[in-house]
């Protein structure tokens, strides 16, 4: 699932490309995926409007339409936008692009598409059908539960509101705290396993067992290892692409995710995989040693 770093490189990747255009057409080939309002109302209401603002709050994507209008789309497990040309041949939609890179399989599972009047298309390609896309108006959705419940973004919180807002979950283990998108936002599997790895935490390990010096580095972490994700545009282990239908390259800064039984790159020893909350945690049982009293 896309976390932070490559909700953040889609979102300034759009910002280049699709910003003041204005959608002159929708095709939806999954129209589960329309989560509010309904697929008739969608259409009708989203044709003809102008992109005025891309940002994202957490793991949203969040498309401002002129004038009040706010497409929210949570690319979910296998989710991801793309940006280029495709027509239509036998049922099924074809890059016709010189970009080489929306050819390869995993860009090729197109749910919906935005056509813009400069005669791109933004488009969703997500091979488990899991994404999530509503249309609101702008104050609704500032103003709604679901919305609010998110948690400060972890680019921008301080160091005091991050302790403070750990320290109300003393009795959960660390790892699922980090991943709890109404504590902090933006951190998934991905990167909260990395995060720990580098601070020498187990993610068993519950936030009152953790010392100020144990979170000060942890949020020291957390903060510089998104920064350089971000410049390296995301983790593609899975299916996320860039819009332009390129992989990130995080991958050759990752350290334990997904390495079971492989060796730790700092001590030697075989990495292991624990379930927390259904989750696969990735940890060095000796760089990350677990007491559960302390």
């Amino acid at each position: 699932m896309p976390e932070l770093p490559e909700v953040e490189t889609t979102v300034r990747e759009l910002e280049k490309k699709i910003l003041n255009k204005k959608i002159v057409n929708v095709f939806i080939e999954s129209p589960s995926l329309i989560k509010r309002p309904s697929f008739s109302i969608f259409k009708k209401e989203i044709i003809g409007k102008k992109i005025i603002k891309v940002w994202r709050k957490g793991k949203n994507v969040l498309i401002n339409l002129y004038p009040e209008k706010i497409l929210l789309i949570h690319q979910k497990l296998t989710g991801h936008l793309l940006i280029g040309k495709w027509k239509k041949e036998d049922k099924k939609w074809i890059p016709v692009s010189e970009n080489p890179y929306l050819k390869e399989g995993v860009n090729l599972f197109l749910r919906i598409l935005f056509l813009l009047d400069n005669g791109d298309f933004l488009a969703l390609s997500d091979l488990r059908k899991f994404a999530k896309i509503e249309l609101w108006n702008e104050r609704e959705l500032l103003e709604s539960k679901e919305f609010k419940e998110i948690g400060p973004d972890v680019l921008n919180i301080s160091f005091e509101e991050f302790k403070e807002r750990l320290r109300k979950k003393a009795k959960k283990p660390i790892k699922e705290v980090l991943m709890d998108q109404s504590v902090i936002s933006g951190i998934g599997n991905i990167y909260s396993d990395e995060i720990l790895w580098r601070a020498k935490i187990h993610p068993l390990k519950k936030i009152e067992n953790l010392s100020e010096k144990d979170l000060k580095n942890v949020f020291l972490i957390m903060k510089k290892l998104l920064k350089k994700a971000i410049l390296l545009k995301g983790e593609s282990i899975s299916d996320y692409r860039t819009p332009s239908g390129e992989k990130g390259e995080f991958d050759k800064e990752r350290k334990v995710y997904r390495r079971e039984k492989e060796k730790c790159y700092r001590c030697h020893h075989p990495i292991e995989r624990i379930k927390i909350k259904s989750r696969s945690s990735y940890f060095c049982p000796f760089c990350q040693k677990y007491d559960p009293y302390h």
